[in-house]
């Protein structure tokens, strides 16, 4: 665990995180441990990393809101809890947190000749949480995009694999280019990745912003 101002961050692999604050806010659980109830539950997409169906109920309770772009709803409909649906470019406040949510696509990671991971048009999406006056930054699946470059946050966690999101030296040119003071690899260690995309990030990214490489939980 790490502190931020206050603010308690798990990573809890791959680009799972919960922020713990006076709400507590999940991320994209994939194949976690242990029991993390949530106030928000904040999903980027609808790709089994990262909605994945068997990790929501360690996640939820009556008191939970689930947050995703409405390519997820036919996934998360059996979940009885309120959702909100979001679309690129929004903003919105739940609970005191103020959730707004960035285009997350990619640029030249493609599937097949000429057809990317991630389209735009598909209306995936990263999110800046406020919580307690901090401003974190997750990016989800994506690749350096201008919305990104644009974001101005405390922390920032960004993908650093390569294949299906930035490679380490794309996302060093992204975190060189936006404004946060904080920035932290994420997306290795399950999939595609390892922790040397993690350490190749902070060599390239170093001095210029602090680089934070956070334990698995």
């Amino acid at each position: 665990m790490w502190t931020y101002k206050g603010v308690k961050v798990r990573w809890l692999g791959h680009d799972s995180f919960v922020l713990e604050g006076s709400r507590t806010v999940a991320i994209d659980p994939f194949k976690t441990s242990g029991s993390h109830p949530a106030d928000l539950l904040l999903i980027t997409h609808e790709h089994f990393d990262h909605l994945n169906e068997e990790d929501i109920p360690r996640f939820t309770g009556k008191q939970t809101t689930i947050v995703a772009p409405k390519v997820c709803e036919g996934q998360l409909k059996k979940f009885p809890q309120e959702k909100v649906w979001v679309s690129p470019n929004s903003r919105t406040e739940l609970k005191g947190v103020t959730v707004e949510t960035i285009p997350a696509y990619n640029l030249d990671k493609f599937s097949e000749p000429g057809k990317v991971f991630h389209p735009k048009a598909d209306g995936r999406v990263g999110y800046v949480v406020t919580l307690d006056g901090v401003r974190f930054y997750h990016a989800g699946d994506s690749d350096a995009t201008p919305e990104m470059k644009a974001v101005d946050v405390d922390v920032a966690f960004l993908p650093v694999s390569g294949t299906y999101v930035m490679t380490a030296e794309e996302a060093a040119g992204a975190a060189k280019a936006m404004k946060a003071k904080v920035v932290v690899p994420m997306h290795y260690g399950r999939i595609v990745g390892s922790a040397s995309d993690a350490e190749r990030f902070r060599k390239l990214v170093s001095p210029s912003r602090t680089v934070e490489i956070l334990q698995q939980e």
